[in-house]
């Protein structure tokens, strides 16, 4: 079964609205696993306005699941990761302002520059994920990177998967199916809510992660966080 990594980002960014520490981001952590979720995923960024970096020393000896951390592998970024040792470090192209991720890697044109990243990741006994697009190009060079797994940018298909289902699906479907028969393990997220989570996993269900924030803790406002994390693992249970 495909596994739900809860990003955490949303509720720091409202703890650090006022300060203090309301909501408890640690509880928080703690609560989404003991609601179903399978992993937890933060992304720091060198501003800290949301995730703040101590908050990783803090999470982590509570997880009993997975923990995922995302972020630009800048050297600060990767000392930082090194230090907490995560489960999975996964990596994106953002620059330091992006308000979020908003494309994956050129591999062809990063190769060199991931794959010393990568290295020093894996020595550390972290699992590697390369934040990429459909482009067979940068699945192919991803390959060459020595990463454990690609996760896709599902924002294009977020866009336009209201319009037209099968042709939103349709380069996913080929960039999984091309990652899979290249020996990489499959996580993909951005965007995925519960209008479009279904259909996306029924085409592709051989999926490891799907990794979703701002829509699930969205939805928690209306629905509740443990009866929203149930939704969104059953989206991820049976076939569309």
């Amino acid at each position: 079964m495909t596994k739900l990594s809860v990003n955490i980002n949303k509720i720091a960014t409202i703890r650090n609205a006022r300060g203090g520490n309301i909501p408890d981001i640690k509880m928080a952590a703690i609560n989404c696993q003991r609601f179903g979720a399978d992993g937890i995923t933060v992304h720091p960024r060198p501003d800290e306005r949301h995730i703040r970096f101590n908050d990783l020393f803090e999470i982590k000896p509570i997880i009993t699941t997975e923990f995922n951390i995302e972020g630009y592998p800048s050297e600060n970024f990767i000392k930082l990761v090194i230090s907490v040792k995560p489960h999975q470090v996964t990596l994106v192209p953002d620059p330091h302002d992006a308000i979020t991720s908003n494309a994956g890697w050129d591999t062809l044109k990063n190769r060199s520059f991931l794959s010393e990243v990568i290295t020093r990741f894996k020595e550390n006994g972290i699992r590697t994920s390369i934040f990429v697009d459909t482009n067979p190009v940068n699945i192919e060079n991803a390959v060459l990177t020595g990463t454990d797994r690609v996760e896709l940018y599902t924002g294009p298909f977020a866009h336009d998967f209201p319009v037209n289902h099968e042709s939103a699906i349709k380069p996913y479907v080929y960039a999984a199916v091309l990652a899979r028969d290249s020996g990489l393990d499959l996580n993909a997220g951005h965007d995925l809510n519960l209008e479009n989570l279904r259909y996306f996993h029924s085409h592709i269900p051989w999926l490891k992660e799907v990794s979703i924030g701002h829509a699930l803790i969205s939805d928690a406002l209306y629905l509740g966080l443990e009866n929203t994390i149930q939704i969104y693992k059953r989206q991820l249970g049976g076939q569309f």
